[in-house]
């Protein structure tokens, strides 16, 4: 063991694997295991885009190792690059040996070129002549007009050409790019399927078999895809910005352009146009990715939803309501008698929606205030808040204009909600405001409640039905006097003190933190029984790690369901041998965070917007709520259990940092997200 901390980069790579290997489960109806194919590609796509950017970046000017683990840059791109290569070959052998003699078998055929009958022919033919070269391009190259820019991960085709243009002159290479306003998958019409049946066929296919008609006179000697992955990582200097939306809106712009770290290009591309390309965009061969199929895995994401084919899909179900909200009252007269805690999307993100409408819309509401960090383009939040705004009602939203790949849409509701006269703050430069609060001041017999909803999750109508969260809904009003101070922390930059239900970033959550395991520490060392369950999406933080060893060699039983990065290595003699580390790939996405200490028989039970992450730790404004009544707390210690329990969608971490996966073998099985399905759920 090199180091007593597992690399970042390579702990989300085989999170990537993991996700992957989901493709090749054969338990997963087909669909859905095309559908986790076409994830673990964006997933990639990501990966190069910022982890690998930022990579290349420190190599290009020799700065030292980042991570507590300090692997050189060039040993971790070798080890990436080795990595990355198998995983994409395996990609590409699932799709080609399993998943499209699979989807045929069940109806659905990706047609190839050499495979169209006449008719298909035909059909194909006019639809490129009237639906594709309208909005082609051509492109040879001389002095005058050199290579074009590339977008990025934008579909591309290079081709030898041989003979003379209109003017007389030597054509060598030409090019064509493929404007995002064509579908990258065409389905053929029923006239030329079987009944039933549904037969597509790559927009790829269709260009290079009919290139030739875009260079009349000049021979086509071979046309190939290729993709071009570049930096899209977002820059701006804390010290220098006066007008975030701005420079913002400026560096979205160039992104789409920023430097190239990747290129994908199809495999039977003979070497020397390979040589151009890699020449072109300044890169290396290790740069380099020969495909046997689309450059972009993805594209077949829009074949995932047919309706006609509920069996290749997974069961769908009407999400639940606890007992508390199966009542005729508003959800003011709800809260008043008791506090509310959803699980979604097992339950419904619909009850928080419509509180949010009912305080739009409510003579007595005085005021709203909520965090967005991701909400999405369509947000009937947003639209409930612009209706309160409108009304006269004071509405502050604290939006988060950083949020990776939200950028653009973030600006967007911002001026929205600003031309109906919200008050919109953006988060803090440096330090993201990943927190999820709302918080609703309303007038009752002369005097102002405070009612707020905390969540682990984005105030996403969409993601919530795929991501697993807790979302908290409560009258309690010491716990809406903490939440009125973090908002006046994230609106006027002072620190939030006193509070008493709540912990945040980048204050109180980390030293919080330290003294809750090393106070589980001390217990242990006492003879007593000391316990730590975490379930989050990453650890990396090493004071954190470090201060997890020394409970684990003191005695201290620690479980970490960690779905993504883990930095930590668990089960090491002498160091971790008492920390176990799991991670819960299924259907839906483990997104919650939940902290648990056993607190010498006084549970304490945390639910938060936070990784144990550096970036959440100390660069982000997070939020973090205690769970103090007892039937919520036995509830989360039974779903935190049943994680552990989990022996169908559970990888363990070993020492080394590889991950294996479990299976019941002769045991009950045992499934989180299945047993929640049908507790909380009705099937459809």
């Amino acid at each position: 063991m090199d180091s007593l901390y597992i690399n970042r980069e390579l702990s989300l790579l085989e999170f990537h694997k993991r996700v992957f290997a989901q493709a090749g489960d054969p338990d997963i109806p087909l669909l859905e295991r095309l559908r986790f194919l076409c994830i673990s590609c964006t997933n990639l796509d990501e990966f190069f885009e910022i982890r690998v950017a930022g990579l290349k970046q420190r190599m290009e000017i020799g700065a030292p190792a980042q991570g507590p683990e300090k692997m050189p840059s060039q040993e971790l791109f070798d080890r990436l690059r080795e990595e990355v290569g198998q995983l994409v070959d395996q990609q590409y052998e699932l799709l080609n040996k399993v998943m499209f003699p699979e989807l045929e078998k069940a109806g659905m055929c990706f047609v190839q070129s050499h495979e169209w009958n006449d008719e298909q022919q035909a059909w194909l033919s006019q639809y490129f002549d009237e639906q594709v070269i309208p909005v082609l391009t051509p492109l040879t190259f001389d002095p005058s007009r050199p290579f074009p820019r590339i977008l990025n991960k934008s579909l591309n085709f290079i081709m030898r050409l041989h003979g003379r243009d209109a003017f007389g002159r030597r054509r060598h290479r030409g090019m064509v790019q493929a404007p995002r306003s064509l579908p990258r998958i065409i389905e053929l019409p029923e006239h030329l399927s079987k009944p039933g049946e549904h037969n597509y066929v790559f927009l790829s296919s269709v260009i290079r078999v009919h290139v030739d008609r875009l260079f009349p006179g000049l021979e086509v000697d071979g046309c190939y895809q290729f993709r071009v992955t570049r930096n899209s990582d977002l820059y701006i200097d804390d010290e220098e910005v006066s007008d975030l939306v701005r420079v913002l809106e400026g560096q979205l712009e160039a992104s789409r352009y920023g430097a190239a770290v990747r290129i994908e290009i199809g495999h039977e591309c003979p070497e020397d146009l390979q040589e151009f390309l890699l020449d072109h965009f300044s890169l290396q061969k290790s740069d380099m990715y020969l495909v046997e199929g689309p450059v972009n895995l993805n594209r077949m994401s829009t074949v995932c939803d047919v309706t006609d084919h509920p069996e290749l899909l997974y069961e769908p179900f009407a999400q639940g309501l606890p007992d508390e909200m199966q009542t005729d009252e508003n959800m003011f007269e709800i809260l008043s008698k008791k506090n509310v805690l959803l699980h979604h999307p097992y339950q419904s993100f619909a009850p928080v929606i419509d509180f949010i409408a009912l305080a739009a819309v409510d003579p007595d509401v005085l005021a709203i205030k909520q965090t967005l960090y991701r909400t999405g383009a369509d947000s009937p939040i947003v639209d409930h808040l612009v209706t309160a705004a409108r009304s006269g009602k004071e509405v502050t939203v604290v939006i988060e204009l950083m949020a990776r790949f939200d950028e653009a849409a973030n600006i967007a509701l911002a001026n929205r909600l600003q031309e109906a006269g919200a008050q919109v703050v953006y988060g803090l430069v440096g330090f993201k405001t990943h927190a999820k609060m709302l918080l609703i001041v309303r007038r009752e017999d002369d005097k102002l409640v405070r009612y707020v909803h905390l969540g682990t999750g984005n105030y996403h109508h969409a993601t919530t039905s795929v991501y697993t969260d807790y979302g908290y809904l409560s009258s309690g009003q010491p716990l809406g006097e903490d939440v009125h101070k973090l908002f006046l922390q994230l609106t006027s930059l002072t620190e939030a003190t006193g509070m008493t239900r709540m912990l945040a970033s980048p204050f109180s959550l980390f030293p919080a933190l330290m003294d809750k395991i090393q106070r589980e520490t001390s217990i242990a060392k006492a003879g007593k029984d000391a316990r730590i369950i975490a379930k989050v999406n990453s650890v990396n933080e090493p004071q954190l790690i470090d201060a997890l060893y020394e409970a684990s060699q003191a005695g201290v039983k620690i479980d970490l369901i960690v779905r993504g990065i883990c930095s930590l290595r668990p089960g090491v003699k002498g160091l971790s041998e008492n920390i176990h580390v799991r991670s819960i790939v299924g259907r839906f996405l483990e997104h919650s965070r939940v902290y648990y200490f056993h607190n010498d028989g006084n549970e304490e039970f945390y639910c938060s917007s936070a990784d144990w992450m550096e970036r959440n730790l100390f660069r982000r404004n997070e939020s973090c709520f205690e769970i103090r009544q007892k039937a919520m707390k036995d509830k989360l210690r039974t779903h935190l259990d049943l994680f552990l329990a989990d022996n169908c969608q559970a990888w363990v971490l070993n020492g080394n940092g590889s991950y294996t996966r479990l299976s019941p073998g002769d045991e009950q099985r045992v499934s989180a997200q299945e047993t929640f399905l049908q507790q909380l759920t009705t099937p459809l």
